[in-house]
């Protein structure tokens, strides 16, 4: 399948992403600690990701060989946010079938590559990280779908038309959260849907986000979530207007006013 990418190739990485893609899978703790490797991912089986032993010892090495410092590979891991919007996709793929998608903060590309498989007419993976991108660019390629990638930042737009925004694991902190929560209300502003995935690391504003899922996840996640088994999938309250949205404000009260 193809997979267009406007990233350019990253040092370090493209060696160890192939040898996870030629290896069978293996069970944890059969290959060296900070090795790559293609596995199912524990809430979403039907989806294989390239992932990391220990995506902290694999951070080490990937700035050794880039001879600078490095954002964190939290594309080397199935977060678990992700793992719940990636589920409730495939178990309700009326939500992005024959929909334009765009999954923002991509990361492994797990919540992209779902939309795809469950039929959307068209999916963006974005994630400002080269690293990711590369990452996401295999796991299509290991899952056999279609996807359009994009390294832009596009958290100062409105999502430019699309049917549908998705993002998992997105508000991990609150300065992401400041910029991304905006976003996702001009999207809504401009006539978009948003689904967001997250386990509620307390930056979810719950007053505008209603649940329509939870999920039960699998210890065996990102080390950042090791405490974190309950996890939501969220939609915006369609009688809420979220002050944070910035100049998607006046779209919102016209549309309201017709």
């Amino acid at each position: 399948m193809p997979v267009r990418s406007d990233a350019a190739v990253v040092p370090g990485l493209e060696p160890l992403v192939l040898y996870a893609l030629s290896a069978p899978e293996c069970a944890p703790g059969t290959a060296s600690i900070d090795r790559l490797r293609l596995a199912p991912v524990p809430l979403v089986p039907e989806v294989r990701l390239v992932m990391a032993e220990d995506a902290i010892v694999l951070w080490a090495r990937l700035e050794a060989e880039a001879g600078h410092v490095l954002p964190p590979p939290f594309w080397a891991s199935a977060w678990t946010g992700g793992q719940a919007l990636a589920r409730y996709i495939l178990d309700h793929p009326d939500t992005v079938a024959g929909r334009h998608v765009l999954d923002v903060a991509s990361g492994s590309g797990l919540v992209a590559i779902a939309a795809a498989i469950a039929g959307a007419a068209g999916v963006t993976a974005n994630d400002i990280d080269p690293y990711s991108i590369a990452a996401i660019s295999a796991n299509a390629l290991a899952n056999g779908v279609d996807l359009t990638l994009s390294s832009s930042d596009l958290l100062d737009g409105d999502g430019d038309g699309v049917d549908l925004v998705l993002t998992g694991d997105a508000l991990y902190h609150p300065s992401v959260a400041a910029r991304m929560l905006p976003f996702l209300a001009r999207v809504v502003a401009n006539g978009g849907e948003v689904l967001v995935g997250d386990p509620d690391r307390g930056h979810v504003p719950h007053d505008w986000l209603e649940r329509v899922a939870s999920y039960e996840v699998p210890v065996s996640s990102a080390p950042e979530d090791a405490q974190l088994h309950l996890t939501s999938v969220l939609k915006p309250r369609r009688d809420q207007v979220d002050d944070r949205r910035g100049r998607g404000a006046v779209a919102l009260r016209d549309r309201r006013t017709c």
